[in-house]
């Protein structure tokens, strides 16, 4: 798959296009709950910007640690990962150090007030932004948009 991507992402290049990288590894010896691992994550998210993509996408990391090789880095290095905004912040980071844009998943739905606090870790953990999908668009219209509205103004630093 690898090399596909890479392969496409110089094809898209080639034509002006921007390459984005939905990065969400599953499958193999990966258990559910690594899904979202933070070792996983951010791995993933820098093999995402090792095959050059502009914009990565990968799902928001939780505080678990897959691979026990890992979980020995992280504990020798001291790699925060204690609250979402530094398990944002790591992730970004693993995309050479904010020179990519990265996005994340919405994940699963959440309260309102959810929503409004998960973006506010990726602002400040210094991610790009969200994918929100099913937490505005299975909601009624009028409320879908003072969510997105209010959203904007989180990622704008406003609340």
């Amino acid at each position: 798959m690898t090399e596909e991507i890479a392969e496409t992402g110089r094809e898209a290049k080639a034509n002006g296009l921007a390459v984005v990288i939905w990065s969400y590894p599953r499958g193999g010896a990966l258990s559910k709950q690594g899904e979202t691992a933070m070792d996983i994550c951010a791995y993933a998210a820098h093999m995402a910007a090792l095959l050059d993509a502009h914009i990565i996408k990968v799902k928001p990391p939780t505080d678990f640690l897959e691979l026990e090789a890992a979980k020995k880095v992280y504990e020798q290095q001291k790699i925060d990962i204690t609250s979402a905004a530094s398990r944002f912040r790591h992730v970004v980071q693993s995309c050479f150090n904010r020179r990519r844009i990265v996005v994340f998943s919405g994940g699963e739905a959440k309260d309102i007030e959810g929503v409004y606090n998960e973006a506010r870790a990726i602002r400040d953990g210094g991610g790009n932004g969200s994918i929100i999908g099913r937490n505005t668009f299975q909601r009624p219209r009028d409320q879908a948009l003072k969510l997105l509205d209010a959203l904007i103004r989180v990622y704008k630093g406003e609340s």
